[in-house]
């Protein structure tokens, strides 16, 4: 496949993404009884972005020492990782309320620093992990390490992030 024809399916993807989630904030939530505490949703999804963070670590750390078999493994699993994340979040989402920040002070400007900028730039890095994941497939390593250089530390900051966030909201579920 020529990576001409998956530049519409990046661009949708990417496009839709941030639209579903946003979505999901406008949308009244359903009251379905799935037999189980819904909170296990937010704490899955912060083990899937803890284990994104140490494969990307990994991969980092695999492709400066050139093994490029094991670094290969560890993005393609961030990426699976990364999908299983958006799956869960996706489905919480569209099951629970909204949490609120209920911290105080300076705590409070802290939370909603990191969230807005999680929130933005989890948006802006599904088409830079997909165009880097593209090149990649494609064997275009020059452009592959040249987009992989703002990937790399704008998804590590995602998943980071994302974990401090549930960390910081977790007492108000």
């Amino acid at each position: 496949m020529k990576k001409e024809n998956l530049i519409p399916l990046i661009v949708i993807v990417s496009a839709l993404v941030p639209a579903l989630v946003a979505v999901l904030y406008f949308v009244s939530v359903p009251k379905i009884n799935l037999g189980f505490d819904l909170i296990w949703f937010p704490r899955f999804n912060a083990i899937m972005n803890t284990l994104t963070t140490l494969m990307l670590v990994l991969g980092l750390i695999f492709i400066k020492r050139k093994q490029i078999v094991a670094h290969k493994y560890c993005m393609t699993t961030a990426i699976i990782l990364s999908v299983l994340f958006l799956l869960s979040y996706v489905t919480y989402h569209s099951m629970a309320e909204s949490t609120s920040f209920g911290g105080e002070g300076v705590l409070r400007y802290i939370y909603y620093f990191v969230l807005i900028t999680h929130i933005v730039l989890a948006a802006v890095i599904v088409p830079l992990v997909l165009v880097t994941f593209v090149r990649a497939l494609m064997e275009d390593f020059a452009r592959h390490r040249k987009i992989a250089r703002w990937t790399l530390p704008l998804w590590l900051y995602v998943t980071v992030t994302g974990v401090l966030v549930f960390l910081m909201i977790s007492p108000y579920y």
